[in-house]
């Protein structure tokens, strides 16, 4: 698999606990920063995909009122607490 270098400064604290966690796991800084690049690029496009899956409800007007979440959310801590709005 071909490579490219990216070189990033980071603050010192988050330097150091890579560091720490290379030498926790015996591997390499460069795999912990493969690791947790690819994990946040991951978290980035499942956000993107959700956003883009709401947006198409709103579009779709399959939203809920803010009025039947705050009325629902606000009966959770009585003793007769209402169904989850739909």
């Amino acid at each position: 698999m071909e490579t490219k270098v990216i070189t990033a400064h980071v603050p010192l604290p988050l330097a150091e606990k890579v560091d720490s966690l290379a030498n926790r796991l015996e591997r390499s800084k460069a795999w912990i920063m493969k690791q947790a690049l690819a994990a946040w690029i991951d978290q980035e496009e499942e956000r993107h995909r959700l956003t883009l899956e709401a947006m198409v409800d709103v579009d779709n007007n399959a939203v809920i009122d803010h009025q039947s979440v705050q009325a629902w959310a606000e009966s959770l801590s009585t003793e007769t607490p209402i169904s989850v709005p739909r």
